[in-house]
């Protein structure tokens, strides 16, 4: 299936920028455009984690105090009390967090780090009993190099442990995805901004695939979005009314990554 989103590179910004992140302006079916940041990670020479903040706070700010240059925004969370929302495992080990309502936890997609190895999945194409760190997040994007479309998790139907139906509407979005070359993808976009639209999910599903991704799936997103590379958060997180986050929203988790 053809990308309907067109990926045209930006200037150079004025601010210099890593070599692994690429700023691109995406061009939507609409005339709508939004602004797309995209890490690549080789994947022989990083090492990823699945990490629980001990004291939830904004990615940038995390990452400064725990000496991470490279990171992006984990999975859902539940508010106020900022208990993550979905499965979490972190060294073998799971970690306190609430379920996904049934039958949608035995479905929703999840990043599996074990050994070395990095997977993207649905959680029952996974391991019952992971060792290493798992993060349940979704939806599924792309599979098998596929863009996804419907709602087979069960994001609108569930959508009471939410703020709202995530499916539905453009907004900020975050992602993770694996390429065929040995990568790692990590996406964040901007939105809620006159000049910048977001995506919706079948569109971001569809950004993935054409920026080479054969699996990758939905991190949380809105105002959590959130992508730190070279130690400085680059995407621009908004609250819904579209009031910017300085620095971004306290998360409880993210996914690093360090070089080996």
């Amino acid at each position: 299936m053809a990308p309907r989103a067109r990926l045209n590179p930006l200037r150079p910004a004025l601010a210099p920028r890593p070599r692994h992140l690429r700023r691109e302006r995406l061009r939507l079916r609409d005339g709508a455009r939004t602004t797309l940041y995209v890490a690549r990670y080789d994947l022989r020479r990083t090492d990823v984690r699945v990490v629980r903040l001990a004291r939830p706070a904004p990615l940038e700010a995390y990452c400064r105090d725990g000496g991470w240059n490279e990171a992006i925004g984990g999975g859902f969370y539940e508010r106020p009390s900022l208990t993550p929302l979905g499965e979490l495992v972190t060294g073998g080990v799971t970690r306190p967090h609430v379920p996904f309502a049934a039958p949608y936890g035995d479905l929703r997609a999840c990043l599996h780090v074990a050994g070395g190895g990095v997977a993207i999945d649905r959680r029952d194409r996974l391991p019952a009993d992971p060792v290493g760190d798992l993060l349940q997040a979704g939806p599924l994007l792309v599979h098998g190099g596929a863009p996804l479309a419907g709602d087979a998790e069960g994001f609108s139907a569930g959508s009471h442990q939410f703020d709202s139906d995530i499916t539905a509407g453009r907004h900020p979005r975050a992602a993770i995805g694996l390429t065929r070359r040995g990568e790692l993808l990590a996406v964040a976009c901007d939105g809620r901004a006159d000049d910048e639209a977001g995506l919706t999910m079948r569109e971001l599903a569809e950004a993935m695939a054409a920026l080479g991704a054969t699996q990758a799936m939905n991190l949380d997103g809105g105002g959590s979005t959130s992508l730190v590379c070279a130690g400085r958060l680059r995407n621009v997180p908004r609250e819904a009314h579209g009031i910017g986050l300085p620095g971004g929203r306290v998360v409880p988790t993210a996914i690093v990554f360090r070089p080996r």
